[in-house]
């Protein structure tokens, strides 16, 4: 683990140290980002590696939302071009590409990373270039908020709700909606989003009169957890808090059933893959819930539209992490139409006073932290199917 760390931290150092020699933000729009009869946006997603069902379906999500903008005219008369890139679901590759699209390609902006550990990757790149950023899906509020200096990234903005709102939703369905007296966590240790998603359930479940009975790990990757789901079912919990990627998260929903552990399972967005069902079995996933930004059942009819618009394109039902791409890219475009530029201080002014924009997970205003305001959703399996379960409003 240290040693990856390591590489991570110099391909970071190698990236950042070419910045300078690359130009500036500003510089890289001019010089082809807005030129000619397109506006270049980078799309730094998943595309392959571990989590490679998310980067997919947020680049989806968002070519959705570009056809419907340039088929009603563009924007500030232009198209708008999407250029995408690859960042294998690894943090070193993520912060290559963030620099590639800025520097070789002239985007104006990115959209993306997915997750919150790529997304960290790419934070440091799109401060130096300034350049705004706008992330998906990634949840944890390191994204936005400086941990150490605690300012806010001022060109980083996100579509999706953060993790103390997810964390504590989940946390509150467990004790209120399930009536749950004891939880067990097990959670990536390696995951920045499992590990913020866990230490806000723990805050907001104990908070509420629960008891963590046990607190275990995993590595990605990893696929053979017996030995700690053994002391789990030893611990015989109420509720038992997962908040992992589909990967792993399937593979212990089929092993804890198959061991016969009975109690609930919860988790967080990261559950949200087709392949999810496919690693653990529909006859696994009785009794499971998941938070969500959004459910493709809702009956409203923003959600109803996007659902609609992207079966026609694609032949599939859209998960949450279409939604978001298809959120962060109108949200961006938006921001270019009031901003009637792409200067990247006037986007990224543009970007932060963004009030009451209607979205397909829902009605969002970004607050002072870059961070939309917004409503989440709680899902549950039956027959293997997502069925939406309740809403819950900040």
């Amino acid at each position: 683990m240290k040693k990856k760390l390591l590489a991570v931290a110099a391909v970071m150092t190698m990236a950042l140290g070419t910045l300078t020699a690359c130009g500036s933000g500003k510089q890289a729009a001019s010089n082809g980002g807005n030129n000619g009869d397109t506006i270049k946006v980078g799309a730094n997603f998943e595309l392959s590696g571990n989590v490679a069902s998310f980067g997919n379906s947020a680049l989806k999500g968002s070519q959705l939302a570009v056809q419907e903008i340039n088929d009603a005219g563009g924007v500030l008369g232009k198209k708008i071009e999407i250029v995408q890139a690859d960042n294998a679901s690894k943090p070193e590759e993520s912060a290559r590409t963030a620099q590639k699209l800025i520097s070789n390609d002239k985007v104006v902006a990115l959209i993306g990373p997915t997750t919150s550990t790529n997304a960290l990757a790419a934070v440091p790149v799109a401060m130096e270039k300034k350049i705004p950023m706008v992330t998906s899906t990634a949840t944890n509020p390191k994204v936005t908020v400086d941990e150490r200096t605690k300012k806010v990234n001022d060109w980083i903005f996100r579509a999706c709700f953060i993790d103390p709102f997810q964390g504590k939703v989940m946390a509150d369905f467990a004790s209120k909606e399930l009536k749950a007296k004891t939880a067990v966590i097990y959670t990536d240790q390696a995951s920045d989003y499992a590990k913020g998603l866990s230490q806000f359930f723990e805050e907001t479940f104990t908070k509420g009169g629960g008891q963590i009975l046990e607190k275990d790990s995993y590595q990605a990757n990893d696929t053979d957890f017996k030995a700690v789901l053994t002391r789990i079912k030893d611990k015989n919990p109420d509720v038992i808090y997962v908040p992992g990627y589909y990967n792993e998260v399937g593979k212990i929903l089929k092993q804890a059933r198959e061991m016969g552990i009975k109690a609930t399972f919860l988790g967080g967005d990261g559950w949200d893959a087709p392949q999810l069902v496919d690693i653990a079995g529909k006859e696994n996933l009785g009794n499971t819930y998941f938070s969500n930004h959004y459910a493709a059942d809702d009956k409203s009819p923003e959600v109803q539209t996007f659902v609609q618009s992207y079966k026609a394109k694609y032949n599939q039902v859209p998960d949450g992490f279409a939604a978001l791409g298809y959120d962060a890219m109108k949200l961006l475009a938006d921001a270019i139409k009031r901003a009637n530029s792409t200067d990247p201080e006037k986007l990224k002014t543009a970007l932060a006073q963004t009030k009451d924009f209607k979205g397909a997970t829902g009605t969002m205003s970004l607050n002072e932290n870059h961070d939309p305001v917004k409503s989440a959703v709680v899902i549950k399996f039956e027959d293997g199917k997502q069925v939406f379960n309740s809403k819950i409003n900040p």
